[in-house]
């Protein structure tokens, strides 16, 4: 993102060719018009090619993040399956009973992210829903 004097200077030379095609269209010179036409006609090009590339680069990076969440919760119930495996060859009662604690603990954590994700599901499909209904009102009424 441009810093604030960056953008009041993109400005002044926006500005600045404002008056050109004025001064332009003023004097009624179509070369200069044209020129100026297909500076901006360039210019627009070159400003939609950098708001595409923002765009790649934010769902890149979502993409990215929910991998790395896949990929944490992955590893998490990968190092369960294996202390549970670890455990299982142990004789150790006590152990075992600590590691049956923790199984169940576990298990609850996973419930619980089950739940919290079916409840981010529905609310994201009763969106959805409202927001065709709202998009399909609004094209009825056009």
């Amino acid at each position: 993102m441009k810093e604030l004097s960056e953008q009041l200077d993109d400005l002044s030379v926006r500005v600045k060719k404002t008056e050109e095609v004025i001064d332009a269209a003023m004097a009624r010179n179509r070369e200069r018009l044209q020129a100026q036409l297909d500076s901006m006609t360039s210019a627009a090009q070159a400003q939609r090619a950098q708001v595409d590339q923002h765009v790649a680069q934010a769902k890149a990076q979502a993409q990215s993040k929910w991998q790395q969440l896949r990929d944490s919760i992955d590893d998490h119930f990968a190092t369960v399956r294996a202390n549970a495996a670890q455990h299982q060859a142990e004789r150790d009662a006590r152990r075992a009973e600590h590691h049956a604690d923790q199984a169940e603990e576990d298990a609850l954590v996973a419930v619980d992210f089950a739940l919290y994700a079916l409840d981010q599901a529905d609310y994201a499909i009763i969106e959805a829903v409202i927001a065709r209904e709202e998009a399909d009102a609004l094209v009825a009424q056009t």
